[in-house]
Parts: structure tokens; C-alpha cells; sequence
């Protein structure tokens, strides 16, 4: 059975779109159960979700259990064999379950499957990176990923080279729609709740491949993916400052044991400076979108 995990704040419409895509395209030949962890909404998503999808089993928060740690409440009442963390943000296509469980299915080495993530103008969006090692995240600083960014070296992070028409091994989909065995949740537990927003995919994803399985992408499995539901209602700047600092955090876990001090250093500022650029540009763009 497959497991569809979704963690919902304030995005009601989205989420309603959601669910109803599931509804008309369920998984062929799989019996299928849908979770949803709502983090204390105040635009009336609990209230549709009873009215309008009764058999969707709902967790109300009483607060904001945040994204890593909703994620986790939904695996732990999932029941499924097959666990699919999915943002309420997207609309399935007629064939996108069916597609990622037979992949999954074909590919008895893959603990994790992401799938194409198509933006609302039809363009495929870029949704797959690799680690962000100390190297990786220094050629990105220093805008060698962007110069050489077919490069298996320089732009081995943010991957803009990536071929999304083919099937491929990877380190981190988005974790908008990441399916995984339950046998990789049984193995290396739920999510990091030390990365409430960002990086809890890309830790769970460092610690899959830490213990043996593959991820992969695969093209054939296609959703529509409207993008930042929740994210756009909190200040630009503030994410971008929560994105970077769960970065380091990130490095922290998982790097800093094998860096000198001097290079784990120099990392940490090579992120931080990320940042300032990021957060300089989003009040610079902002300005000129002022009356």
C-alpha cells in the first residue's frame, strides 16, 4: 500500500487541488492512503479537509509542528509499505503515482525516487542538486557553478547541467515529492527536526545513501509544482537566513568532523556570504517592484 504524507500551513486552495488530484488519479492496481498533518492553519484548511475529504486521515496541531517535524507525525501513523512525502502545493498527473511506484518497483537498489517537477508555465523546473559538500558550496560562492555549470566538479551542487529527459542517480530531489520503501524509514527513522524547514530532505536523503540505498530521478513521473505554498508567506529575507543557517547546521552534522578548522571555517563563511548576496538581491528586486 502506498502511504501519501502531507504536511499542510495556510494553503488550503493548493491543498484542496491537491487531494483532488490524487482522488482522480490514484495509484493502478495499489491500494492507496493519504495523511494530512495540518501545522495549526487559520485560513480554514481543517474545516475543508473534514467537510470535503473525509476518508484523508487528518492530524490537527494545536501549533506549528514545523515541516520536518509534521512529516514525521504523518510516517508514524502511515501504514503503507510505500511512503510518499508530498508538498500540498502540486497537482498529480493521471499516470504520476503509477509511474514512481513502478519505477520504484523496477529498481530493487532505490530507496528514494524523485519525479519531474513541472513549473505552472510547462517548463521543467530544477529540482534535483547534489550534496552540498565543502567544495561543492565554495565553487558555488565563488561562481565557478555558474561558469562551468556542466561541470562534474564546480557544479556538482546546484547541478544546472542536469539532463531531467533521462533517468539518473542522484543525491537530492526535492523533497516536494520524494518516494521512499519503508524499509529506508525503518532504517534510518524519520526526519531531523533540528531542520524544521529546510535541509530535513537533504539530511534524510545524506543518511539513505549512508546506509546503502540509491535515489534516483526519474522524468516519467510528472506533477504540476506551483512552489513556496507555505514559504511565501513568511518575509524573503527570513528564509533566506533560515535556508543558510540550516546549511551550516547541515555542515555541522555531518562535515565539520572531517574539515580542519580552518576549512570548516572558511566554509561557514563562504555560506554566509551566500546569504548576504541572496538577501542583497531579494531587497534589490523588491524596491523595483515598489509603486
Amino acid at each position: 500500500m502506498l502511504s501519501i504524507c502531507i504536511v499542510n500551513w495556510n494553503t488550503r486552495d493548493y491543498l484542496s487541488a491537491c487531494l483532488e488530484s490524487i482522488e482522480a488519479y490514484p495509484p493502478a492496481d495499489e491500494a492507496c492512503e493519504t495523511i494530512v498533518v495540518d501545522n495549526a492553519s487559520i485560513d480554514g484548511s481543517v474545516e475543508m479537509l473534514r467537510a470535503r475529504f473525509p476518508s484523508v486521515v487528518l492530524i490537527a496541531n494545536a501549533h506549528n509542528a514545523g515541516y520536518a517535524g509534521g512529516n514525521n507525525q504523518a510516517l508514524a501513523a502511515a501504514t503503507g509499505d510505500r511512503l510518499l512525502l508530498l508538498n500540498p502545493d502540486v497537482v498529480l498527473e493521471a499516470a504520476t503515482l503509477t509511474r514512481a511506484l513502478e519505477f520504484l518497483d523496477t529498481h530493487p537498489d532505490a530507496g528514494l525516487v524523485g519525479a519531474r517537477q513541472i513549473q505552472p508555465d510547462g517548463a521543467t523546473q530544477h529540482s534535483v542538486r547534489g550534496f552540498p559538500a565543502p567544495a561543492a558550496i565554495t565553487w558555488e560562492v565563488l561562481g565557478l557553478g555558474r561558469l562551468f555549470p556542466r561541470s562534474r566538479r564546480f557544479a556538482s551542487y546546484m547541478m544546472r547541467g542536469f539532463d531531467y529527459d533521462r533517468a539518473t542517480e542522484v543525491d537530492q530531489p526535492m523533497g516536494t515529492f520524494l518516494l521512499a520503501r519503508r524499509e529506508v524509514y525503518d532504517a534510518i527513522g524519520g526526519m531531523d527536526e533540528s531542520f524544521p524547514i529546510f535541509f530535513n530532505e537533504v539530511d534524510w536523503c545524506y543518511r539513505a545513501k549512508q546506509a546503502g540505498w540509491k535515489i534516483y530521478y526519474t522524468p516519467d513521473a510528472r506533477l504540476v509544482h506551483y512552489g513556496g505554498g507555505s514559504t511565501r508567506q513568511a518575509p524573503k529575507p527570513a528564509m533566506i537566513r533560515e535556508s543558510h543557517r540550516s546549511m551550516i547546521r547541515f555542515f555541522d552534522k555531518h562535515y565539520r568532523k572531517t574539515m580542519s578548522p580552518l576549512a570548516y571555517r572558511l566554509a561557514v563563511e563562504a555560506i554566509l556570504a551566500g546569504e548576504a548576496i541572496r538577501i542583497a538581491r531579494a531587497q534589490l528586486l523588491g524596491r523595483k517592484r515598489e509603486p
